[in-house]
């Protein structure tokens, strides 16, 4: 096992390695770029979402790759230029690499794999406001993403019909004024931060205004695929609301961590925003306990507590990731061994209808 920084040092000499091979092919036209979109929002516009341009990119040959257009249309690749450069070139089995490449795995629909894993749709209160557990209630503040993770639980969800944003959030902010056991509200999507800093502090001017609301929980992937989205702004609205702010992020392997994200981490600390980190066991990507180990080191070296290790959601096109559980119980064995006991996560899943996340214990 590593100390708590060598790995992510080793990875930013990976990635510097890699950064002259990883040449963005996307063109732009500087007359065309809005001079008041920001650096980060410039780097969700130039996403990669062609697979042969991500196949150029990290020197990988597209006819060797188990690539579905199929699965590609139902869920499109979406990838930020920043993310990709922390994939390793020519290297077709990268553990973030496959977290974003439809492959033909996902044509497969296995019994007991269902287009509502975790139950959203009977959980709804209004358009984008959704209450599974009590005193807490989930707002989808978007359906965009800026990155399309391939075992996304709610690949299949009707956003279409659940956009809070079209009658500017007040349906779901008059359900939270009328219930007063909720005091914690959780963004959610999509992921929030793709939506920009004036209609965020909009948002969070109108859920300040419900006294028995006392928390924020901002559930989002951004900071890590685009870690320019912490900028000053965000820093700002997150440092001048009365509410308790925790940021639970979404990584799920060490690799995605850099030096930059350290920087950046540390700047929401010192606003006092608790980081906390979800992550997803998959099979190929994370399944080892040397992994898990590398992963929770990492976070906590950069300032974020490791939280959850979710099994699988049983959404269809994922069955390929999937990690059973008596893997997933010795695997927490073995890290348990390794690790005190605030590095290691809570092996949870999350069942419809259910009252709380369930704890698996090992």
């Amino acid at each position: 096992m590593s100390s708590s920084n060598t790995p992510s040092l080793a990875r930013d000499r990976s990635s510097s390695h890699t950064k002259d091979q990883l040449v963005a092919n996307v063109e732009i036209n500087p007359n065309a770029i809005n001079p008041l979109v920001s650096s980060w929002q410039l780097e969700y516009k130039t996403s990669i979402t062609n697979i042969e341009h991500l196949c150029q990119t990290l020197g990988l040959e597209i006819r060797q790759l188990p690539i579905s257009c199929q699965a590609n249309k139902q869920f499109p690749l979406r990838v930020p230029q920043s993310y990709v450069k922390r994939m390793q070139y020519g290297n077709p089995n990268d553990p973030l690499l496959l977290q974003v490449l439809p492959t033909s795995h996902e044509e497969k629909h296995i019994d007991g794999y269902i287009k509502d894993p975790v139950g959203d749709l009977q959980s709804i209160k209004s358009p984008g406001l959704l209450q599974k557990y009590n005193g807490r209630a989930l707002v989808l503040a978007t359906s965009r993403c800026a990155i399309h993770c391939r075992y996304c639980f709610r690949r299949h969800f009707p956003y279409s019909t659940q956009n809070p944003r079209n009658e500017g959030w007040n349906k779901a902010i008059q359900e939270l004024q009328l219930d007063q056991s909720i005091s914690e509200v959780i963004l959610s999507g999509g992921d929030p931060l793709v939506l920009d800093d004036s209609e965020l502090t909009k948002l969070i001017r109108k859920l300040e205004s419900i006294a028995h609301i006392k928390r924020l929980r901002i559930h989002t992937r951004l900071p890590v695929v685009i870690p320019n989205r912490i900028n000053d702004e965000l820093l700002r609205w997150m440092n001048s609301t009365r509410l308790q702010v925790i940021m639970v992020l979404h990584i799920n392997h060490a690799n995605e961590i850099n030096i930059e994200m350290h920087k950046l981490f540390h700047k929401l600390k010192d606003i006092n925003c608790t980081l906390l980190n979800q992550s997803v066991l998959l099979k190929n990507i994370n399944d080892q306990s040397s992994a898990l180990i590398d992963l929770s080191e990492t976070l906590f070296s950069a300032g974020v507590l490791p939280y959850y290790l979710h099994l699988l959601d049983k959404v269809d096109g994922a069955a390929h990731f999937d990690v059973s559980e008596d893997s997933a119980r010795s695997l927490m064995r073995e890290i348990s061994n390794h690790l005190p006991g605030y590095l290691v996560p809570k092996l949870v899943r999350e069942i419809a209808s259910e009252q709380s996340k369930s704890l698996i214990s090992y």
